[in-house]
């Protein structure tokens, strides 16, 4: 069991912590990975995987939350953008396996 970060006395009991925040991260993103695949099942059009309209559109709602829950922007924005970057290359990917012919 992990200690709050606000009872952390060491390096080691901080990088616990860290340690397991980042398995559940992982656990979260895997699931995330999942609505990028059913995307590139469901979109007909190859063009259709980038939309830049819906890129901001979850950029804005990761901010409020993120103001509603305490976290920098610094940290959200530059996140939340490489992810929805690799999510994007990812679902053009899976776009192209699922429609491979031959």
């Amino acid at each position: 069991m992990t200690k709050p970060a606000k009872d952390c006395m060491s390096m080691h009991e901080v990088r616990l912590g860290v340690d397991a925040i980042d398995r559940e991260l992982v656990a979260l993103i895997v699931r995330r990975q999942a609505y990028m695949e059913a995307a590139a099942r469901i979109k007909e059009d190859r063009a259709a995987v980038y939309d830049a309209v819906r890129i901001e559109d979850v950029v804005s709602k990761v901010k409020a939350e993120a103001e509603h829950q305490g976290l920098s922007f610094e940290i959200a924005e530059p996140v939340w953008r490489e992810m929805i970057k690799q999510s994007i290359a990812y679902e053009f990917k899976a776009w192209d396996k699922m429609r491979e012919t031959g």
